[in-house]
């Protein structure tokens, strides 16, 4: 009776540190409001939520090494006006690494040496616009990538990428339907001291 009752005591720890260890451990929740939307600068290469118009959180990204556009197999990041259409990846533990938007089990630290795959959360962008129409079937996402180090410059092969724990705030905090905006000018100025 003694070996069981420690052999069920020793698989609850067990599992609660497993849960510990493996949640994906974004930071707290963002003020998400009714009217918030999401604007990225190309200039910045930041990342700004926007609540009434004004920023509350920013965040470094890297938009494409090929420029800006939309045609198919361009690996261009496009400007103007999308949406979140997707959300992929919710509950999933930070670094993990997506295939075809299927995780794959591998777990990826923030720089990791070797190559650069998609990781942790992917926002699917669709376009609302002529200049963008082909977002959505050109896979063009807001996604966690192991290369932190790069973000600040535009080293992308068409999508935004952002730091493992700032994308999964995000997408852990605002819905689908949400407008993006991707810009070439620069973020508004700040209007409020919290920033990520």
């Amino acid at each position: 009776m003694r070996t069981e009752t420690l052999w069920a005591l020793g698989l609850l720890v067990w599992s609660l540190f497993g849960l510990f260890c493996c949640h994906a451990r974004a930071g707290d929740p963002l003020d998400f409001q009714r009217n918030s939307e999401i604007v990225i600068s190309i200039k910045d290469q930041k990342l700004a939520l926007l609540n009434d118009g004004r920023v509350s959180h920013t965040y470094p990204v890297s938009t494409s090494r090929y420029g800006l556009g939309d045609n198919p197999g361009s690996y261009m990041t496009p400007l103007g006006l999308l949406v979140i259409r997707k959300k992929i990846g919710k509950g999933c533990p930070l670094g993990t690494v997506f295939k075809r938007r299927v995780p794959t089990g591998e777990v990826l630290a923030p720089n990791a040496p070797g190559r650069d795959p998609i990781v942790t959360r992917i926002l699917w962008l669709d376009g609302r616009e002529l200049q963008n129409s082909h977002a959505f079937t050109r896979c063009i996402y807001i996604h966690g990538t192991p290369q932190e180090s790069l973000l600040g410059r535009p080293v992308s092969y068409g999508c935004i990428r952002m730091r493992s724990k700032d994308v999964a705030t995000l997408a852990d905090s605002v819905p689908t339907g949400i407008l993006v905006t991707i810009t070439s000018d620069h973020l508004p100025k700040r209007n409020s001291a919290h920033h990520g």
